[in-house]
């Protein structure tokens, strides 16, 4: 399949994915137009023309968006987007050369999980994302707000006040809103709004703290949200600059696969390993998104599958931990 085909067939609403025959086929097409990925699988000696299934292809270690430019196809026509970092960190670069098809795949794993975008008024609380213009998440979220066509809808950075009043007008007068924020904004607004009934609000925290406020686990944090915003859950949203699609929680950081991601469970000292459900290890990401740069990433994050189609977070998995061939080339 061309770059094209391949591409059709992510986006088609119609059809259902052969997902493992089209993982195939992407991954043929990487092993030939991307340089990085095709060093990296030829270190670990792998022939390509041998992998005919999908627990035989590599992921290529997430570090390598900090050392490299992982792009597949030859062209310089691209955007940047680039991850939040600590200072006199080495920030992760995705060279993105399609982002009318990055947002156009965005809002379909999202119409999937919760309905028609202009159904809602999008309301975003994302202040350490917006005080850069390379953040792939502000890129999403300001494609959703104008999808919206909802006039209330927009970025919210200083206007506290402003924002509280809105909420507390979109739940009085049954305005279906998505309030979808940082979480160290999101848990700023919960201590100073303390107790208020926003129970019809929609929250989806995108984790981030990076230091901005003590480090509290993911149950704590939603706890607290839950009792000063009166909703039953906080939805979670799972994505990073190196992935270009989503998976979505509707609470307890239990995430669904989305329609174009498949993830699995890697050993911690054997990425070759893929651990049984239950069973914690590293993620592993299929991202049928990552078209043009490389689809098959091993992220640094623990986590478990809960099902065949569902995982869960654990937290994020020191370098140190991490030992085997996927060292090796990058």
């Amino acid at each position: 399949m061309t770059r094209t085909e391949i591409k059709n067939a992510i986006l088609s609403k119609d059809t259902k994915l052969d997902f493992d025959q089209l993982a195939l086929e992407l991954f043929q097409y990487q092993y030939a137009s991307n340089a990085v990925y095709r060093g990296y699988v030829d270190s670990l000696n792998i022939q390509a023309s041998h992998v005919t299934k999908l627990s035989a292809i590599p992921y290529l270690p997430i570090s390598a968006f900090k050392k490299h430019r992982v792009i597949s196809g030859d062209t310089s026509d691209h955007r940047v987007f680039e991850s939040s970092g600590t200072t006199g960190s080495t920030t992760s670069r995705h060279y993105v050369l399609d982002t009318d098809f990055y947002h156009q795949n965005a809002l379909n794993l999202f119409e999937r999980e919760y309905g028609k975008i202009d159904e809602y008024c999008i309301l975003a609380l994302l202040p350490s994302y917006l005080e850069r213009d390379n953040s792939s998440l502000v890129s999403m979220v300001d494609y959703f707000i104008k999808e919206s066509e909802n006039t209330d809808s927009g970025f919210y950075l200083d206007e506290i006040d402003a924002l509280t009043e809105l909420l507390s007008f979109n739940q009085s007068n049954g305005v279906k809103t998505l309030l979808i924020g940082v979480s160290f904004a999101l848990l700023d607004l919960a201590l100073r709004v303390k107790k208020i009934d926003w129970s019809d609000i929609l929250f989806m925290e995108t984790g981030g703290m990076k230091g901005r406020a003590k480090e509290l686990p993911r149950e704590e944090l939603h706890k607290l949200m839950m009792e000063s915003f009166n909703v039953s859950s906080i939805h979670s949203e799972y994505g990073m600059t190196e992935l270009l699609s989503q998976a979505y929680s509707k609470g307890d950081g239990i995430f669904n696969e989305s329609a174009t991601m498949k993830v699995s469970i890697s050993d911690l000292t054997d990425p070759f390993t893929e651990m049984p459900v239950g069973k914690s290890g590293l993620i592993n990401v299929i991202d049928f998104a990552n078209v043009d740069s490389c689809a098959f990433i091993q992220t640094e994050d623990l986590g478990k599958m809960m099902s065949p189609d569902i995982f869960k977070i654990l937290g994020r998995v020191d370098n140190s931990d991490i030992r085997g061939c996927n060292l090796l080339y990058i």
